[in-house]
């Protein structure tokens, strides 16, 4: 399953639009590049041109992970997760969180799932988490230095970030007061979701919706 970080995108933005914007779904290449490229709930940030998206869409395709929407009049593009290799809708929110935005910890992915697929709690989270572990599509990963809660992490790509190796320890060697290395700076606090964003996020969102609706209007006055 290893994935590059372009079919990452692609994949997290087809299950994310479905779940949000259902009115301009499946995706056009133009809205696809949109949605790939847009600057709030997304990390890392990035520019994706047309190619690099049709490349990503085609080695998806062979996957048979997506496919072109039948009966569309324009190019527009869908995914298959719930066919292959078949993601409930939990799972399927789940992931797009964990591939659009980077390892998350429970509280952050219970609230950026909340307009996908919200939970009544956490314990139903983590079930979900689980059976996606089982399939070998996500992981806990190992609490890192400055870190107070354990993240988990999508495992459809080999490029993800790895634990850094830590120096051995030193045998304790006694020394002098003015010898002494100074303290280390405080770890900063951990990553929290940003309300702001996620606001700016959903205006987006709506205008899309609500721009899809006028254009199906014209169309069919124009009729």
């Amino acid at each position: 399953m290893d994935l590059d970080a372009a079919e990452v995108r692609v994949l997290g933005c087809l299950i994310e639009k479905q779940r949000t914007t259902p009115d301009v779904y499946p995706l056009s290449l133009n809205g696809l590049r949109t949605a790939c490229n847009q600057s709030t709930n997304r990390d890392p940030v990035v520019a994706y041109d047309d190619d690099t998206i049709r490349d990503a869409l085609h080695r998806l395709g062979r996957r048979r992970w997506t496919r072109l929407a039948s009966g569309a009049r324009a190019a527009k593009y869908r995914h298959l997760l719930d066919e292959e290799p078949g993601l409930a809708r939990d799972e399927q929110a789940v992931l797009a969180v964990l591939m659009l935005r980077g390892p998350q910890t429970l509280g952050e992915l219970r609230t950026r799932t909340e307009r996908m697929q919200p939970f009544a709690d956490t314990a139903e989270l983590v079930s979900v988490l689980g059976r996606l572990a089982e399939r070998g599509f996500a992981e806990l990963q190992p609490r890192r230095p400055g870190q107070k809660e354990q993240r988990y992490a999508h495992l459809l790509s080999s490029d993800l970030d790895e634990e850094p190796e830590r120096a051995p320890v030193p045998a304790a060697t006694s020394v002098s007061p003015s010898q002494q290395a100074p303290a280390p700076a405080p770890a900063p606090p951990p990553d929290t979701p940003d309300p702001l964003a996620e606001r700016v996020d959903r205006l987006e969102q709506d205008l899309a919706a609500l721009a899809s609706q006028v254009a199906q209007l014209r169309a069919a006055l124009g009729d």
